[in-house]
């Protein structure tokens, strides 16, 4: 008589090379499947050499003329043989006389059933089966096993990928977010921050200006004869002039709260939190010599034969008691660099004048 495997139940492993090869929508045709058809006529004995030439081998599949009659276990016929009386009642008598005792619900599943749903459906059973091996129908009269704790395994795995996706598809959607939010605030001619995130930005700093009781400086800068400038050169020209000030206005900024953006046409506008009077003017001239330094030629300026800014400049510390030097709101220290700004186009245009308190 052959010897008896060891009776203990065996925990197959999925190949490593397979793992990488499922994903969401793998089915049970995916994963190792075992091929133990075994007659049901047969004798108990064929069933032990089935077991020992595969210890991975999670049972044996029941069938009877070509017909599913049922599944034994690896672990459920070792139990049976290992009872008083187990080897001479089995061993030598057909398998239906031990499926009779050994008879238990036994989950079957089409191949293209999902891993994801055939896991589910296995950890659904009662706790005494939930070990059980499946019944995997790949076509009529056509049956495999497969081991839960392999089909576990994979599901993991599944779990995993399906995690790492989501993972990336937020990370994605993030990005995506952000870069919509960087169109929405930028001016798209010249990249800088458009007349939206001005707003939004002054009133950010204003309120943070209040609480610190610290000045906030606003610089409005103008294109001097602009609209000659188009008429002379076009529009083409016209938009990389604008380009070419918005990158030399940015590159001027001395703080990274500094903020430059497109007022408007051929206007910019500068927020320069926690500056004082002198640092802002400072800011002004930097952007006005930079400007000018490009010797964008402008042969239709009554200014300077160059491309140059007016600039005006208005200074307040947001909630000060100080009537010297504060402004009631974000609208009234616009409105004073705004009147800056006319002075310097009144006095000649190509300079920076300081707004007069009040």
């Amino acid at each position: 008589m052959s010897s008896l495997p060891s009776p203990q139940l065996s925990v197959s492993s999925m190949p490593e090379t397979l793992l990488p090869n499922l994903f969401l929508d793998s089915t049970l045709e995916h994963l190792s499947l075992w091929d133990v058809q075994l007659q049901s006529s047969e004798q108990g004995q064929k069933v032990v050499d089935t077991l020992e030439g595969n210890p991975l081998i999670p049972g044996v599949i029941l069938t009877e003329g070509g017909e599913l009659l049922g599944m034994i276990s690896r672990r459920r016929f070792l139990e049976y043989l290992s009872r008083p009386y187990g080897l001479e009642l089995f061993l030598k008598r057909p398998l239906t006389s031990l499926y009779r005792f050994a008879c238990r619900d036994i989950l079957r599943l089409s191949g293209d059933t999902l891993i994801v749903d055939a896991a589910r459906q296995s950890l659904a059973r009662s706790p005494e089966l939930l070990y059980e091996p499946i019944v995997v129908e790949l076509s009529m009269q056509n049956y495999r096993l497969l081991d839960v704790h392999q089909l576990l395994i994979a599901q993991s795995y599944i779990h995993v990928l399906a995690t790492q996706l989501l993972n990336q598809a937020y990370q994605e959607l993030d990005e995506v977010y952000k870069q919509l939010q960087r169109q929405a605030s930028l001016d798209g001619l010249t990249q800088v921050a458009n007349r939206r995130k001005f707003d939004e930005y002054l009133r950010q700093e204003w309120l943070q200006m209040e609480r610190l009781q610290a000045p906030l400086s606003l610089i409005l800068a103008d294109v001097d004869f602009f609209k000659l400038y188009n008429d002379t050169y076009g529009h083409q020209q016209g938009d990389d002039c604008l380009k070419a000030i918005a990158t030399a206005m940015s590159q001027a900024l001395q703080s990274p709260l500094d903020f430059v953006a497109r007022y408007g046409g051929e206007e910019f506008v500068v927020v320069l939190p926690n500056t004082d009077i002198a640092a802002a003017l400072a800011v002004a001239e930097e952007i006005r010599c930079k400007v000018k330094a490009m010797e964008i030629a402008h042969q239709s300026s009554q200014a300077c034969e160059f491309v140059s800014l007016s600039l005006g400049v208005a200074t307040t510390i947001p909630g000060s008691k100080n009537d010297g030097i504060s402004l009631a709101s974000p609208e009234k220290l616009i409105a004073s660099a705004d009147l800056a700004l006319y002075q310097a186009k009144k006095q000649g245009r190509d300079r920076v004048v300081l707004s007069s308190p009040n």
